[in-house]
């Protein structure tokens, strides 16, 4: 059986990978249904933006799945703690994705043009609603919940939906809503032709530009909120109580693991350099560089945030204490390491499968497409 401490950093990073694939794969169709209302001109356009993702979306949804899975499984406490606390939020989530497969699956099922639109804005919902959510969410952990725990590790919390959308966590979901934007329409971009095409091309330049601005006004705020600091913890390779460490908070204390170890500064220019390609190869007709540099935008955004938080998960404002890290939160050794070894062999299956998936359904949807295959598409 592998360390435990080197499993409660492997299911760290693993769920990093999952957040990731769920931004790059999921995002990117979240981000097709966020434009759908302001990209497609007319009802032929809206269906050509929405059978670009019809092959994938649900399949992409295993991501998500598998995220919240894997954080139920691995980080219990973290699961039960955010899930009671930031219990409307989530059911906000919950709510505007019923609008997703519904939405899907009912929009071309009449012809009539207030159906279609209400369907259209119903997308929307689905779609804009937990991108920006999920970047609240991560604006009020480098905040901090207002939660604490009892002797018996029983967790309470005196927050309220309002209090979340403070005005640092709502520009940490401009920067989740117009990344997953620019995703979403970069691969728009590669995927059809013409005046959509061109549309979808200048969408991922203003998304691409509001998401590097909104990132650094972010990265600007964070040098001055106060950060957490794990100042002494017992041996982490036995099973911990999350109470039995010292944490402190100290201005700019999210930036200490990028001062300790420079080389981590490479994580946020990995943002920039993704945003940055995307802008330059999507005008240029390199649609496929673009998609691959937004992919990475992705990528750069959330080791941005989970590599200011290590090792915490989910940080407490009011009893830094009790603060839950992937030291102390985590499920027993034989758990995380059957869960590896589950990983191990099932990722590999999902990633070949969706390759295999995507390379099947490759090729640009046109107009004429939608127009001869009008009875079998969305």
């Amino acid at each position: 059986m592998l360390d435990y401490a080197f499993l409660k950093v492997i299911w760290w990073a693993l769920v990093g990978v999952l957040l990731i694939g769920f931004a790059i794969m999921d995002g990117h169709d979240m981000g097709v249904g966020t434009l759908l209302p302001f990209l497609g001109k007319d009802d032929t356009d809206r269906r050509v933006m929405i059978n670009t993702v019809a092959p994938h979306w649900d399949g992409n949804q295993v991501w998500f799945i598998t995220a919240g899975g894997a954080v139920f499984a691995a980080w219990p406490m973290v699961y039960a703690t955010a899930f009671s606390g930031m219990y409307w939020a989530l059911l906000l989530v919950l709510f505007a994705l019923f609008f997703r497969p519904v939405g899907f699956e009912y929009r071309s099922k009449l012809p009539h043009p207030a159906w279609r639109k209400g369907w259209d804005w119903g997308l929307f919902a689905g779609s804009a609603v937990p991108a920006l959510v999920f970047g609240v969410a991560f604006g009020n952990l480098l905040q901090g919940l207002p939660f604490s725990l009892d002797e018996s590790l029983r967790s309470s919390y005196s927050g309220s939906f309002w209090a979340l959308l403070n005005p640092f966590a709502l520009l940490a979901g401009v920067v989740s809503l117009s990344l997953l934007c620019m995703q979403g329409a970069s691969f728009l971009a590669h995927r059809t032709e013409g005046e959509l095409q061109q549309r979808a091309i200048r969408a991922t330049r203003a998304a691409g530009v509001v998401m590097l601005i909104a990132f650094s006004l972010a990265g600007m705020w964070v040098t001055r909120l106060d950060g957490f600091v794990l100042n002494a913890i017992p041996d982490v390779h036995t099973t911990l109580n999350p109470l039995m460490k010292e944490v402190s908070r100290a201005p700019g204390g999210w930036l200490s693991n990028f001062n300790n170890l420079p080389f981590l500064w490479i994580i946020p220019l990995l943002a920039y350099t993704g945003a940055g390609l995307a802008l330059a190869c999507v005008g240029r007709g390199y649609t496929l560089a673009a998609f691959v540099g937004s992919s990475v935008a992705c990528a750069g955004v959330i080791l941005t945030a989970g590599v200011a938080l290590f090792p915490f998960v989910l940080p407490s404002s009011i009893q830094p204490g009790a603060s839950l890290t992937l030291w102390d939160a985590c499920s027993s050794q034989l758990t995380l390491n059957v869960m590896l070894w589950v990983a191990l062999i099932f990722t590999p299956i999902v990633l070949a499968y969706t390759g295999w998936a995507y390379r099947v359904m490759a090729g640009k949807v046109t107009r004429d497409y939608i127009a001869a295959n009008d009875k079998q598409l969305y």
